[in-house]
């Protein structure tokens, strides 16, 4: 039995150590809203923050996350108030199928903690390692820009 932080919860799971944290949080947590994409760490779905750091949750064990923070798309909210990254990816209506907005705003909030103004070529390049199928890329750029202009 290991335990987990998870949006501010301890959280005990049964799960082994090497199993990723991604299964973990979906299976055991029925936390859902952190998404299966590639499996390889290469498409961004599976994003959630550990200690405040974008990572990959498909490819993190879960003993790496022992003793850390780790928070998903279901964490963002605070007492009945979206992030506002969220507020941004819906105000720009970003979302078409949805599939990557989880991984998308996570790794966006990851960005906009370290770096509360960055220009479009910074949002590009930090964004690259997260796939939409759907192409709203343009529309993501500008939701980040619009939370980066209200208190991330």
């Amino acid at each position: 039995m290991m335990e987990l932080q998870v949006n501010g919860i301890k959280r005990a799971v049964s799960a082994g150590a090497g199993t990723s944290l991604l299964y973990v949080l979906r299976d055991e947590l029925d936390l859902t809203g952190t998404k299966y994409g590639c499996g390889e760490g290469q498409c961004g779905a599976c994003t959630v923050l550990m200690d405040g750091k974008a990572v990959r949750s498909c490819s993190v064990p879960l003993r790496a996350a022992e003793g850390k923070q780790v928070t998903t798309i279901e964490g963002l909210e605070k007492e009945g108030k979206l992030h506002p990254v969220q507020e941004a990816f819906l105000n720009v209506d970003v979302f078409q199928c949805g599939y990557c907005a989880p991984g998308m705003i996570m790794s966006a909030v990851a960005l906009l903690k370290d770096n509360p103004k960055p220009s479009q070529e910074e949002i590009v390049d930090y964004m690259n390692g997260n796939i939409c199928r759907c192409g709203t890329y343009p529309r993501i750029v500008r939701a980040i820009q619009e939370a980066s202009n209200t208190k991330a």
